[in-house]
């Protein structure tokens, strides 16, 4: 009976802490999504694009209190990976792009992702 009462105890309380941890831990963002753009959908003004093959990742290199800076620093850190593919990419261009930020009480580390894209030179 005793070692029954003891394992319910800790069932409850794992169960306690997981439900904290989950909640409480990392708040998402509003703005936060994670859907896969269909193929069937086009973005109009993709068609004057010319865009890399792969999905690049950015992101500050940590938590960060002014959300405008965290956003700011993945963006840059997004253009440094993308100038490997174009020698002047845009976040603004990119297809697919995604700019979303993890909340932990009053810090934020955002990441920004997307194909980069340029005008199709003339």
């Amino acid at each position: 009976m005793r070692s029954f009462a003891l394992k319910a105890i800790m069932a409850i309380a794992i169960a306690m802490g997981s439900i904290t941890f989950a909640t409480g831990a990392f708040a998402q963002d509003d703005k936060f999504d994670l859907s896969v753009p269909k193929p069937e959908v086009e973005d109009e003004g993709q068609a004057n694009l010319e865009c890399g093959t792969e999905m690049i990742s950015g992101s500050g290199p940590g938590f960060h209190a002014d959300r405008d800076k965290s956003e700011t620093m993945a963006i840059d850190d997004w253009t440094e990976k993308a100038k490997k593919v174009f020698p002047d990419p845009n976040f603004d261009l990119a297809k697919d792009s995604n700019l979303s930020c993890a909340v932990q009480g009053l810090y934020s580390k955002c990441f920004a992702d997307g194909i980069p894209c340029r005008e199709k030179p003339e």
